[in-house]
């Protein structure tokens, strides 16, 4: 997955929005102000944080060499997908789609239940 798909899907997200608060290489997405991914480049790849339930971020990244705990983030609720051309690391699109997925609902699943219906309601 390219960074201009992975920008478009989750600013698809209802109410998402991108943000630059750590400069204009690392961009932010949030939901109600909560942070959900954030897209950047480190050691010259393409890499998305998003958030995680922590037993499966021990699988994801006991499966695969191209996840690994956040990276500048809580290791335990936060993962780093690394995108680059080897075919023996390669995440299928499917697989990003529903992590990214999974950090949205993770995030609205923790903010106040005025804020969740107004989002649930657009879904």
């Amino acid at each position: 997955m390219d960074f201009d798909t992975l920008r478009a899907y989750l600013l698809a997200k209802t109410e998402a929005v991108e943000k630059f608060p750590f400069g204009p290489g690392t961009h932010v997405f949030k939901v109600k102000n909560k942070m959900f991914a954030l897209i950047g480049w480190h050691n010259d790849a393409l890499m998305i944080n998003l958030k995680c339930d922590p037993d499966e971020a021990i699988a994801l990244c006991d499966i695969s060499s191209s996840i690994t705990p956040g990276y500048h983030m809580d290791k335990k609720h936060w993962i780093s997908v690394y995108f680059n051309q080897s075919a023996k690391q390669h995440i299928p699109d499917d697989e990003i789609k529903r992590l990214m997925d999974n950090s949205f609902m993770l995030v609205v699943s923790k903010l106040l239940k005025h804020d969740q219906t107004s989002i649930l309601l657009h879904m």
